[in-house]
């Protein structure tokens, strides 16, 4: 049944608490091979629903799914060597939360009901806190404390926003269920008053949490201070997530007629989230947490795309998939580097390229395709994002687009070739490239690779029935 897909990493989440590190490390590994597994034939449509009234099979969702479901499957051979190496304490912890994460994150993609999206996307909150705290030190206390007070803020805005297109329902006095599925279908005669209150708390709420500006500010703490598989999922998993609480909220807006108000919030969202990562990752001394603006830079493209809709909604469903993807192996190599580097100081790197060579053609190409350059995916899908801002009489934003890209590749150019290529005084060089962390990096890479010279007819009808109902098209 499809509520197997959060059922199963929980259960296994909350056994990993109690069973010996050797253990833990073999159930984190085989319960991503299952929850892959199970995620594929979800996305066939091989998994019943028992559950109808709080849980559906959409395109949006099973994107995400998929997507967080390969994600984790090369975290967690990544995490396993990780774990050993990095002598993590608290392992049964580490390992029972990341499962847990899974599953609450796995429930928010097949969620339907808003209600329960939203404990979904708290329980992602409460299941991750401790993963960032991981490390016990000053840093990661305070960074814990501003993501779960600042995120908690965040999605009890969002709670008052599901209320409130709760009340449009109660005003036009219709008898639906409390559903996205069915709500979309009376979408034009609900109350569009409430309906606009209600999409500015989500787009805050969810917001906050999918890190656009100006609500973005646990992000960089939390990203820097987490162990680098959890900055994997946290950057590369859990932002989708809220995207998708936001996404379903526009969907909603759209069909009731009120698509040009929440597309303006959108855009106007996605490009201030851009310039402010722009700005921040200018010489940022703290690898990670330029990492981590670039996560908020990304974040404001898909928000830009979906807010542009037509040619550029298409770009940024594609621009999600890839993004994860590469972000992921990003700071899986950037793992990498603090093991074998011990520090997250830019100035206290160099010569990459020569120390850990294997780590460093990963990141550097890591950093080609997060910038959007070929042949990785995020190329295509900020071109059809670009055209689309032209095609649909929008020239400034677009310009504005073009600026802000160029300004965050300017600024990472800096910090990453200076990691590589500079002849600063390094610190203690520790340890050899081991095969389980610097492969996972590589597999990541190369599946956006893969998905941009071909992409699987299932993947692809699947892209176009996430993007139909808004009115999105991949013709030029």
């Amino acid at each position: 049944m499809l509520e197997l897909l959060f059922l199963l990493p929980m259960i296994a989440g909350l056994a990993a608490l109690f069973l010996p590190a050797n253990f833990g490390r073999g159930l984190l590994i085989v319960a991503a091979l299952f929850h892959f597994q199970l995620s594929i034939m979800a996305w066939m449509d091989k998994l019943p629903i028992y559950t109808a009234d709080y849980f559906a099979k959409t395109p949006a969702g099973m994107l995400v799914l998929l997507v967080t479901s390969f994600i984790f499957l090369c975290i967690s051979f990544y995490a396993v060597s990780y774990i050993r190496e990095s002598k993590v304490e608290n392992e049964s912890v580490f390992v029972g939360c990341m499962l847990l994460f899974l599953g609450t994150m796995s429930m928010v993609t097949i969620a339907d009901h808003p209600i329960v999206l939203w404990i979904a996307i708290e329980a992602t909150t409460l299941v991750s806190a401790p993963l960032i705290f991981l490390h016990r030190s000053k840093e990661a206390l305070e960074a814990t404390w501003k993501y779960v007070l600042i995120c908690s803020v965040g999605i009890a805005l969002a709670l008052l926003g599901c209320f409130f297109i709760t009340l449009s329902v109660d005003i036009a006095e219709i008898d639906v269920p409390l559903t996205f599925s069915s709500l979309n279908l009376v979408a034009a005669q609900l109350d569009p008053l409430w309906l606009k209150v209600g999409f500015i708390f989500i787009i805050i709420g969810f917001g906050t949490k999918m890190g656009l500006a100006p609500m973005h500010t646990w992000l960089p703490d939390a990203h820097s201070e987490a162990p680098s598989p959890a900055s994997a999922l946290l950057s590369g998993a859990l932002l989708n997530c809220a995207f998708l609480g936001v996404y379903r909220a526009h969907t909603l807006m759209h069909l009731a007629g009120l698509g040009d108000f929440s597309s303006n919030l959108l855009i106007g969202f996605g490009l201030l989230s851009m310039f402010v990562a722009g700005i921040f990752i200018l010489r940022q001394a703290d690898y990670k947490r330029m990492l981590a603006y670039s996560s908020i830079e990304n974040m404001g493209i898909i928000a830009f795309g979906v807010g542009i809709g037509g040619f550029a909604l298409y770009g940024a469903i594609l621009h999600m998939i890839h993004h994860s993807l590469i972000k992921s192996s990003l700071f899986l190599s950037a793992g990498n580097i603090l093991l074998g580097f011990q520090t997250k100081l830019v100035t206290e790197l160099g010569c990459l390229v020569k120390y850990f060579p294997k780590t460093f053609f990963s990141f550097f190409a890591g950093f080609i395709g997060i910038s959007g350059l070929p042949p990785f995916g995020i190329f295509i899908s900020e071109l059809f994002i670009l055209i689309g801002a032209f095609q649909s009489g929008h020239p400034v934003f677009a310009m504005l687009f073009m600026f802000a890209l160029l300004l965050v590749v300017a600024g990472a150019a800096q910090i990453v070739t200076d990691i590589s290529f500079s002849e600063n005084e390094t610190s203690a060089i520790r340890g050899e490239e081991s095969l389980l962390r610097t492969v996972p990096p590589y597999v990541l890479l190369l599946a956006s690779i893969i998905l941009c010279i071909w992409m699987p007819t299932e993947m692809y009808d699947t892209i176009l029935n996430t993007i139909k109902t808004l009115g999105g098209t991949i013709h030029g």
